[in-house]
């Protein structure tokens, strides 16, 4: 809940909760009429000469505002809303607010990090405090000059005015305000003074993206920078035994052809790899070229040879193995309430299905890519991240080198989804930098990120239920994962806590097929999988599907120990606004309605799918989602991320699929890899739940639940169940079983 508005703060805990701000980003440019290619701002602000205040905050003497945003803008929109979070407090207009990327700074920023949808959620207070406090200095700063109390003066708009109606503004005071002592207490505002939170706000870096102005890690460029590309085993498994490269050094512009792999070796022996740093220790082949289209041919016309390492596996051996994982006794219980072996011993009946997904790749838009200079004096990175201190330290362990000369720059990013969280490409950047002695832009192809990458594991899902006299007595989930589903699946989730006798296992197979996060960790098809069996039991316990979640939550509620992450009240409250909005079972002839409702990244949504069957094909027409996320910081942007995220878990659900064959992805472009359609995109209505919580997740949250939903609305048209993800293509549609 939104804490008292009263803050005690010293001047170290101010630059400490600075630090600890995880997302602010620039505030940007007047957020005029972008679009139209004449209009300009009325002063351009990143010209202005800004004086320092703190590690976010720069003002000019004309009293505009400069706040830097030292958290990865990964197209989730922080750059806008987390500087919002200080604009609101120091009390500005937002078109005198300039926003700037900051780079990684350990010093004044913690938690630059784009991942899990935690930016607004662990910003949402440091920020907040931290132009309040800046707001009070200038306050105490301009009360000095005029020698009066500073409780006779307010500050509006950048404005400070005292009881005489006299004004300064905040450029006219900033250098005095920046020596003051921090005060001790401030006074944050409460959520019905916002005049800047919760207003529809367009993206700060709009103007650039839409006029093409360099933004992204593949702009960037520096004088002398030469291009790689880089030549990995095409199977998982293999490694290099030997290659030529006389076709490849006779393309026009290339420069040389090289092979790193030592340097990662070394590397991995010394025990330095951690979860972001995937990366393979064997050799691989470097051409260098002084522009990426050479550079890319040259690979192209290497001639290699690679020899096997370790089993060249294929999805059909997986299959088996994690089918086999789920029926045997090898399994690590993440939870176990009361005694679900005696619930299903005593159960009249008991219903069990299995659910599948394959692997995945991210298939950001814009392809893995990286800058690195390395010199005597400093390693020089410059790139799209998701992890930038994680990017430092394993670019110093990789040279042995101290990491205060590990120098990170940030670029917008186009997509993350979770495959930039990894240093892999980063490492091949600054190694080959170190090698060739020059500043060099690792570039990857399409094919060479779907085919050289790191995927979500393939999982399997064996669900039960005991059911004894009508009502539901126990509840077995169990998971089977390649590499383990990231840190297993979260069993503190619903329905835990709402069912006497439960418990949750996990199974993995170790794979040298590298695997990771992907958007909506663990959820993203977990959800499907439980949302889609909660529908069956609902029909099996012959009980309204809505009900039955209604009297779980219920009981969860009266549980006197719960030890849950979600809230049932608030779970109930999304699932209320959803059959409300979607006009649930009152749907027109021909349009049937699924349902589902999911916990995750600390937001509660529930999603209701219409759809209609055209030749037997099921087409999503429209999908009501209900969100309780707190406090929306910035509706325009949280619209944005809510329909993104539907409209990316529907196109995964029905269409994408990814498979290996002796190691070797099957799938290297699009061509043969379906992303959803411009076409096959349905209408998104979103309702907020009305809240002054504070602020969680919103760029994973409402992925997981569409799955289940549009499940279930194809089993209300043809009374048949989807157990198999991508349904489009391998539509395993049966028949319900008892």
């Amino acid at each position: 809940m939104t804490p008292s508005n009263k803050i005690t703060f010293s001047r170290r805990s101010f630059l400490k909760s600075s630090a600890l701000a995880s997302g602010g980003m620039i505030i940007g440019f007047n957020l005029f009429n972008a679009c139209k290619s004449d209009v300009k701002p009325s002063i351009d602000l990143s010209q202005l000469n800004y004086n320092d205040f703190n590690a976010f905050i720069k003002i000019s003497p004309e009293g505009k505002v400069t706040i830097f945003s030292p958290n990865p803008e990964i197209g989730q929109g922080v750059k806008t809303s987390m500087p919002m979070l200080i604009a609101e407090e120091l009390d500005v207009l937002w078109s005198d607010v300039y926003v700037k990327q900051g780079a990684l700074d350990n010093k004044n920023f913690a938690r630059q990090v784009a991942g899990g949808s935690q930016s607004i959620r662990h910003s949402w207070l440091p920020l907040r405090q931290t132009g309040a406090t800046a707001k009070q200095m200038l306050i105490n700063a301009a009360a000095a000059k005029w020698g009066v109390d500073a409780s006779e003066c307010s500050a509006k708009e950048g404005i400070i005015t005292n009881a005489n109606g006299e004004t300064f503004s905040y450029g006219d005071v900033v250098n005095e305000a920046a020596i003051l002592e921090v005060p001790e207490n401030i006074e944050l505002k409460k959520p019905k003074d916002f005049t800047i939170i919760g207003q529809n706000t367009a993206n700060v870096d709009l103007d650039k993206i839409v006029t093409g102005k360099p933004l992204f890690g593949l702009d960037y460029k520096e004088e002398g920078m030469v291009y790689a590309s880089v030549l990995r085993p095409p199977a998982f498994g293999e490694i290099l035994e030997s290659f030529d490269a006389t076709e490849a050094k006779a393309i026009p512009g290339v420069l040389d052809v090289i092979t790193i792999g030592e340097n990662a070796r070394n590397f991995i022996k010394k025990g330095y790899v951690s979860w972001t740093s995937i990366i393979s220790g064997t050799d691989k082949v470097v051409v260098i070229a002084d522009n990426t289209w050479s550079a890319i041919k040259g690979k192209n016309a290497i001639k290699a040879t690679w020899k096997k390492e370790s089993p060249l596996e294929s999805t059909e051996s997986h299959d088996k193995i994690l089918l086999d994982l789920l029926d045997g006794t090898k399994f690590s219980t993440r939870r176990s309430d009361g005694n679900v072996k005696k619930a299903f011993a005593e159960a009249d009946k008991i219903l069990e299905r299995t659910f599948e997904s394959p692997f995945l790749p991210h298939n950001c838009m814009e392809p893995m890519n990286f800058f690195a200079n390395v010199t005597a004096d400093k390693i020089h990175l410059v790139g799209p991240t998701q992890t930038p201190a994680e990017s430092a330290k394993v670019a110093s362990a990789l040279l042995d080198r101290d990491i205060t000369e590990v120098h990170v720059e940030m670029t917008r990013m186009g997509g993350g989804f979770g495959r930039r969280l990894y240093s892999d490409f980063i490492i091949e950047a600054t190694d080959v930098s170190n090698t060739i002695k020059k500043p060099v832009k690792m570039v990857s192809t399409r094919e060479d990120d779907m085919t050289t990458g790191v995927y979500r594991p393939a999982i399997k899902y064996k669900i039960s239920a005991s059911i004894k006299e009508g009502k539901l007595t126990g509840y077995h989930l169990k998971e089977a994962a390649i590499n383990g589903n990231m840190y297993g699946l979260i069993p503190n989730f619903f329905p835990a806590a709402a069912i006497d006798n439960y418990q949750v296992d996990t199974a993995n197979y170790k794979s040298n097929i590298t695997t990771g996060a992907w958007r909506a960790p663990y959820t993203n098809f977990l959800a499907s999988a439980e949302q889609s069996f909660f529908d069956e039991l609902a029909e099996a316990l012959e009980v309204d599907r809505i009900q039955l979640h209604m009297d779980l939550l219920e009981n969860a509620k009266n549980n006197p120990e719960p030890n849950i992450e979600y809230s049932p009240d608030r779970l109930q409250g999304v699932i209320k606004l959803a059959v409300e909005k979607s006009n649930w079972g009152k749907s027109k002839d021909g349009v049937y309605q699924g349902f589902s409702v999911y916990y995750c990244h600390n937001t509660h949504v529930a999603e209701v799918a219409d759809i209609r069957m055209k030749n037997g094909i099921p087409i999503v027409e429209k999908v009501t989602c209900a969100v309780d996320c707190g406090i929306v910081v910035n509706p325009l942007g949280a619209l944005n991320q809510i329909k993104g995220g539907v409209i990316d878990g529907i196109g995964h659900t029905m269409y994408s699929d990814f498979s290996f064959k002796d190691g070797i992805p099957q799938s290297n472009n699009f061509n043969a890899y379906q992303l959803i359609r411009m076409g096959q995109t349905p209408q998104v209505d979103v309702h907020f739940v009305e809240s002054d919580i504070d602020p969680t997740g919103l760029g994973e949250p409402t992925f997981p639940p569409i799955g289940a939903a549009i499940a279930n609305a194809v089993y209300a048209a043809t009374g048949k169940r989807l157990y198999k993800q991508p349904y489009m293509s391998n539509m395993v549609l049966e028949k319900v079983v008892g």
